[in-house]
């Protein structure tokens, strides 16, 4: 049985928050980006569920978990939101792997609730100020997202993820189902404008000298086909977090879960059996 054939809800902070779980041993969650929620892991999951725990999350105003479109859908938020789901599953400690903005949420997570993290992977993930990028950028401006929700349709919405994958011909019918399933609605459309207008740099910026703190080990992953976000963010990410691992992938684009889902999954795998060097 794959992991997304059995959803599961919990309540986190008087939302529906969806999660999928397989696999037994040490937790591994994995924490998806803008644009996805927890199928961006599918084809990543069997690699970890024959000797893990694995969680996937939908985060809050994404893919089957609760749009309260009053509340605050930050990075902060959404963070100090994780804990309290690791909370209620009784999470002691595990290994993030994080995507995206995911990146920044994990981050954040990593900065305040050390001591719950074995170690945490970014991939393909933003940081500090040099973010958002387009498109979102232009979702944030309120003129602009009127128009955006009036006319975001399928064959835009094909054109983003098309433009995210190093290899274009994996843009199946059946992944662009999953990309569009959110939007379907017009509350989907109304939850992912939400989500971009709420991103704030400043989330990350605050936290720069916490980042040069950081204890744990990271691995940071980029895709070198990634045509959203800029290879100076894993650089620096790489350079300030103390004895992090860095690894580049050539044919991986921003959506790398779909371009090298067994190559980015060996790589997690030996790094939280900790193959790679890691130095404190």
């Amino acid at each position: 049985m794959e992991i997304l054939d059995n959803p599961l809800s919990i309540e986190i902070q008087g939302s529906s928050i969806r999660y999928y779980r397989q696999g037994k041993g040490e937790t591994v969650l994995f924490v998806h980006g803008i644009t996805t929620y927890s199928f961006i892991w599918r084809k990543i999951a069997p690699y970890f569920q024959e000797k893990y725990d694995v969680i996937l999350i939908d985060l809050l105003g994404c893919g089957d978990s609760g749009k309260p479109l009053n509340e605050d859908f930050s990075l902060k938020r959404q963070a100090h939101l994780l804990k309290d789901f690791c909370g209620k599953l009784q999470l002691s400690k595990f290994h993030m792997v994080c995507h995206d903005v995911g990146g920044g949420i994990g981050q954040i997570f990593a900065v305040n609730f050390p001591e719950l993290l074995y170690d945490l992977t970014l991939i393909n993930s933003v940081a500090y100020n040099f973010w958002p990028v387009q498109p979102i950028t232009a979702m944030r401006t309120p003129i602009i997202r009127q128009i955006a929700m009036a006319t975001l349709d399928f064959g835009m919405f094909e054109l983003i993820v098309k433009r995210g994958l190093y290899y274009k011909t994996r843009l199946s019918a059946e992944l662009m189902e999953y990309f569009w399933k959110p939007m379907k609605t017009v509350i989907g459309r109304k939850s992912f404008l939400h989500f971009a207008r709420c991103l704030d740099n400043k989330n990350l910026t605050e936290i720069e000298a916490e980042i040069r703190q950081i204890k744990i080990p990271t691995l940071i992953i980029r895709g070198e086909a990634d045509v959203y976000l800029n290879a100076s963010i894993s650089k620096k990410l790489h350079s300030e977090i103390p004895g992090s691992t860095m690894i580049g992938i050539k044919t991986g684009g921003h959506f790398i879960q779909e371009d090298e889902p067994e190559t980015i999954s060996d790589h997690i795998l030996n790094f939280i059996k900790r193959k790679y060097d890691y130095q404190t």
